[in-house]
């Protein structure tokens, strides 16, 4: 029977005999960079060569780990059933690739480039960050260490008087991506201003009056980011529910007093490794907090932020940060 040569859409009910063609948009190539000394380092462009003539350090085909990271599953296995039932996954650290030429127009520039290169990837001078560029101008940035791959060879199909070629392995120990601007915004409860890209629920506060609201977040990340408060006060209490149900906040203290006075600024740190309460002066409020509290993250998208809050004898103020983090460039 013949084969029909159009689309088919269950929706339209059946095939489309002239459909659309998409036309492609005329992209450049990805500009790749890497830079060392955590990140502080010279940047070695990686991409661009234009001229056979040029000395440079180039990427060549058949880099791998830039998409995915690779991840852990952890299963429990039943000695009555098939299979195995899953528990959670985790990303593991993210092993990358990149086949590299350097060339040089004479042995003198050669030897400086390796040298460049060898001290931008030795891991004892900090991580080197992989950076890469598209077309639109959006930057993509990994923190990886080397591990191998730069030993060199001096085998006739691996090097010459001014050239040699490296497989580079590095390994990314936080396996995401960032980009070089993050989400925040700032918020004064006595007037309406945007937060992440929405806005807060009208709300207004006045001293010793209680408060809530749904704040609406946005995360244009791959996942999860982890957001860092900065509180000024006064507040007598306060209480910050994620979208998962978890909450942190300061419960109302003896005495009516603030919890947050006026001056102070708190500064709570979401983030891995991090997981801080401090105000502008280095006091630790972590025992203020309420019982079991959870420094919750942001899911991937939109989601809700529930905040009940109530004011001391001024105006407080709000301020939240996040970097998203992406699977890819």
């Amino acid at each position: 029977m013949p084969i029909p040569a159009g689309p088919y859409t269950p929706e339209n009910g059946g095939w489309i005999s002239n459909p659309l063609i998409p036309i492609p948009e005329n992209w450049q190539h990805t500009y790749v960079s890497i830079r060392g000394y955590n990140g502080e380092g010279e940047e070695i462009p990686l991409t661009g060569l234009t001229n056979g003539a040029w000395p440079a350090i180039v990427l060549q085909p058949g880099a791998s780990g830039l998409d995915m990271p690779p991840y852990e599953l952890h299963t429990d296995d039943s000695p009555n059933l098939d299979g195995s039932i899953y528990r959670g996954a985790r990303a593991a650290a993210r092993p990358i690739l990149l086949p590299l030429y350097v060339y040089g127009i004479d042995r003198k520039t050669f030897l400086s480039f390796k040298r460049k290169l060898a001290n931008a990837l030795n891991p004892k001078n900090g991580y080197c960050v992989l950076t890469f560029i598209e077309q639109d101008g959006v930057a993509r940035r990994l923190q990886c260490y080397y591990m191998s791959g730069m030993e060199g060879s001096e085998a006739v199909d691996s090097s010459g008087f001014t050239w040699i070629s490296y497989g580079i392995q590095l390994t990314a120990v936080d396996p995401w991506f960032y980009g070089d601007v993050d989400v925040q915004a700032n918020w004064s409860f006595g007037q309406s201003h945007p937060l992440l890209g929405n806005p807060f629920l009208p709300l207004q506060l006045n001293s010793g009056t209680p408060a809530s609201g749904t704040l609406i977040v946005n995360n244009p990340g791959d996942i999860e980011a982890w957001p860092v408060w900065t509180i000024a006060g006064p507040l007598k209490s306060f209480t910050f529910t994620g979208p998962d149900g978890s909450a942190w906040g300061i419960p109302a203290q003896p005495g009516g007093a603030d919890c947050l006075a006026v001056g102070r600024t708190l500064t709570v740190d979401c983030r891995p490794g991090w997981k801080t309460v401090t105000d502008d002066q280095g006091t630790n409020y972590f025992p203020l907090l309420n019982a079991n509290p959870v420094l919750w993250s942001v899911p991937a998208g939109t989601s809700n932020v529930q905040a009940d809050l109530v004011s001391g004898s001024g105006t407080p103020t709000v301020k939240v940060e996040l970097l998203p983090r992406y699977a890819t460039y």
